[in-house]
């Protein structure tokens, strides 16, 4: 009882906005994560753009290690989704003392998950992308993912942690930390790279190196100063199952999550070399660039929502995850229509990005069509997304990742199928199919949301 009443005494900023007014918590959450999202983007093309200036060999070196560096993105932002759902729920409780525990319980299983995968993948390293065909770019690839899953941990780390801070609705920090770590990486890349002489391997120490400085800023703030919410001290700690399981319930399937995305990005790019060339596969990759850019807006609303929902979940504060869910798809449709209508003005200045060059220039035509087909995927993703993330919010990580499977591996492929093959469409039946599993997907996940709030309010009164 006396925890509870402290908890109340000593709510911050984050924790009083994420249990107010659901739709002022949307939007004062939402923009610090969109900025956080495409600072990452941006740190992406920018570490590409160095990495190209040591030719052709080494970039293809890196690209073949980059699907299996997704399995650590997907880990670290599954278990930070994981600390999310879990924590912000037991501030929700006002049970402080879980919270806490809570945070030292994400950092453990985070560094023992951690250590296991990468014994994993430096072990499966060779085999896998020698499988993949690199080739003459092994060498390249072997320098630059031996570094990378050999600290592993000090890039999966600091996302879990981004995760404690995002439950107690403290996003203003989660996008000072990722801004530090771009720019700091965007500095000494070339420095490692190109003065140092180390080539790919700079670009990989350069990598954990700006992720450490992360981890070091977050456990200031933890330690030192001590103004955070949560406090994961050793001295909260006391190993708990149950407080293991709601974190793993949503991080594991949510760390799964990018591993379905990336079956979808191999099962429709084998799709387009049987209906048309490896063109079309470049259309389809590098336009998916501008696509995966468009949509962070409405993925930094939609992670906004797993806090909100967790923590009014776990106060039975029903009619406000009702108000959130709304909320979050209105926004997220008039940034949906903004961004679509952007990109389908603009797609020809765009694609001057991306086809500039003399052996690039005859995509154009076709980049600009695919850009301005996927406008529709905007608009049906705004409802899609916030509706997903709400099962996270609630602890339902499996129905999360499993209408993520139906959108992306189910509907997606589905679609691109019948309407690139049966229907003979070639490749912009791929890009039809795309829209049309998103749509789909959408609708089914929307209808789910919604009739799943219903009846949680129902029960409850």
């Amino acid at each position: 009882m006396e925890e509870k009443t402290i908890s109340k005494n000593v709510k911050t900023k984050g924790v009083k906005t994420i249990l107010g007014d659901p739709r002022i918590a949307v939007r004062k959450m939402s923009m610090p994560l969109i900025i956080s999202m495409l600072l990452v983007s941006i740190y992406n093309l920018a570490d590409a753009a160095w990495v190209a200036g040591l030719g052709s060999d080494a970039l293809a070196g890196v690209g073949f290690v980059t699907p299996l560096f997704l399995i650590l993105v997907g880990l670290g932002n599954g278990l930070g989704g994981g600390a999310t759902s879990a924590l912000s729920k037991y501030i929700g409780q006002q049970r402080k003392d879980y919270a806490d525990n809570g945070g030292l319980h994400v950092i453990l299983l985070t560094i023992i998950i951690s250590l296991i995968v990468t014994v994993l993948l430096l072990l499966a390293l060779q085999p896998l992308v020698t499988a993949m065909g690199a080739g003459n770019t092994l060498n390249y690839a072997m320098e630059y993912g031996l570094i990378m899953f050999g600290g592993s941990i000090l890039f999966v780390l600091p996302n879990a942690m981004y995760g404690i801070l995002r439950a107690e609705g403290d996003v203003n920090r989660t996008m000072i930390a990722m801004a530090i770590s771009c720019i700091v990486n965007i500095i000494i890349d070339p420095i490692f790279i190109y003065t140092l002489k180390l080539g790919v391997k700079g670009a990989a120490i350069a990598t954990l190196l700006s992720s450490t400085l992360v981890i070091l800023i977050i456990m200031y703030w933890f330690y030192i100063k001590k103004d955070t919410y949560i406090k994961p001290n050793k001295s909260n700690f006391k190993f708990n199952k149950e407080i293991s399981f709601d974190i793993l319930k949503v991080g594991i399937p949510a760390s799964l999550e990018l591993l379905l995305t990336s079956i979808l990005v191999a099962v429709l790019s084998t799709l387009l070399t049987m209906v048309a060339n490896t063109d079309a596969v470049a259309v389809y990759s590098t336009g998916w660039r501008v696509v995966s850019l468009g949509t962070m807006p409405i993925i930094g609303i939609s992670t906004a929502l797993v806090s909100i929902v967790g923590a009014n979940y776990g106060a039975k504060n029903l009619e406000n995850i009702r108000l959130a869910h709304r909320y979050s798809m209105r926004l997220a449709l008039l940034i949906a229509i903004i961004t679509g209508a952007i990109i389908y003005i603009f797609a020809p200045q765009i694609v001057i990005i991306f086809s500039y060059s003399a052996g690039s220039s005859h995509i154009a035509g076709s980049m600009v069509d695919f850009l301005r087909n996927m406008t529709l995927y905007y608009i049906f993703m705004a409802f899609g997304a916030p509706s997903t993330f709400l099962f996270q919010g609630v602890g339902k990580g499996l129905t999360a990742m499993f209408q993520t499977l139906l959108r992306n591996v189910v509907f997606s492929t589905l679609c691109a199928y019948i309407f690139a093959i049966v229907l003979g469409l070639g490749e912009h039946g791929v890009w039809y199919g795309i829209v049309a599993g998103q749509i789909i997907a959408s609708i089914v996940t929307t209808v789910w949301a919604n009739t799943y709030i219903n009846r949680l309010i129902r029960l409850n009164t």
